[in-house]
C-alpha cells in the first residue's frame, strides 16, 4: 500500500539517503561526483523553502520516493547561485571529480559559443512559473508511487491557482521523458548542452518540458 503524505522534519535524513540512491543507474545518476553538494543543490533548499510543495511515498513505514516542487521559480534561489554556493563550501575545485565536471564544463561552453549551439540554462516563462524534481527508490519504480506523487502535485498547482509547471531533465534519460510524457508534459524549445555532464563518455542534453492544469 503506498501512502503519499507532505513532508514532515522527521523525513529530513530519510529523504537524504534516497537522494543518494534513488537516480542510480540513470543518465542524472551523478553529475559531478560529489553527492553531499549535489543534495544541497536539488534537495535540501526545497526541504528549507518550500516544504509545502514537497512530498513523499511511503510503502511499508519506508520512504521510497519524493517529489520536491516549487510554486514560483522567480522566488526560488537560481541553479547557477545554488552551483556557486556548492562549489564554494565544498571546495569542489580542490576534488578530483568535481573539478574535472567544472573544468570539462568551460571547454564545453567554449565550443557550444564558438559553434553556436544552446547550452543548458534556467527556464524563465510566466506561462509555467512551477518547477519540480523527482525521485523513486530502483524498487519502487513501476509501482505507482511516482504517478501518485505527480498526482499530489498536479492537486497542489490547480487548488493554488498556478497557470502551469516545467521541469528540466535529460534527454538521454529516455524513461524520465517518457513517464513525463504520460503524465502529460511536452517537449519545450531544443535540447541543449549540460555543459561538463558525461555518461560513458557522451555529452549530454537538456531537455525542458511543460504541463498546463
Amino acid at each position: 500500500m503506498i501512502e503519499i503524505r507532505s513532508f514532515a522534519e522527521t523525513d529530513r535524513a530519510e529523504l537524504r539517503k534516497l537522494f543518494g540512491r534513488a537516480g542510480a543507474g540513470s543518465p542524472s545518476s551523478s553529475l559531478w561526483g560529489h553527492e553531499e553538494s549535489e543534495a544541497a543543490m536539488y534537495l535540501e533548499p526545497y526541504m528549507g523553502q518550500e516544504p509545502d510543495s514537497l512530498f513523499v511515498a511511503v510503502v511499508g513505514g519506508d520512504v521510497v520516493g519524493y517529489l520536491a516542487g516549487c510554486l514560483d521559480s522567480s522566488t526560488f534561489p537560481s541553479e547557477r547561485a545554488r552551483m556557486e554556493r556548492a562549489i564554494t563550501k565544498y571546495r569542489l575545485i580542490f576534488r578530483p571529480r568535481p573539478a574535472a565536471f567544472l573544468a570539462r564544463g568551460m571547454v564545453d561552453m567554449a565550443s557550444a559559443a564558438i559553434r553556436r549551439r544552446p547550452t543548458a540554462g534556467a527556464f524563465d516563462d510566466a506561462r509555467w512559473p512551477a518547477h519540480l524534481h523527482i525521485n523513486v527508490a530502483p524498487p519502487a519504480r513501476g509501482t505507482g508511487a511516482a504517478d501518485r506523487l505527480m498526482k499530489r502535485w498536479f492537486d497542489r498547482l490547480r487548488d493554488t491557482g498556478s497557470p502551469g509547471c516545467h521541469l528540466q531533465t535529460l534527454a538521454e534519460n529516455t524513461r524520465a521523458v517518457r513517464f513525463f510524457e504520460r503524465a502529460g508534459f511536452a517537449r519545450h524549445g531544443p535540447t541543449a548542452l549540460v555543459p561538463g555532464a558525461r555518461q560513458g563518455g557522451r555529452q549530454l542534453h537538456q531537455q525542458t518540458m511543460v504541463w498546463r492544469p
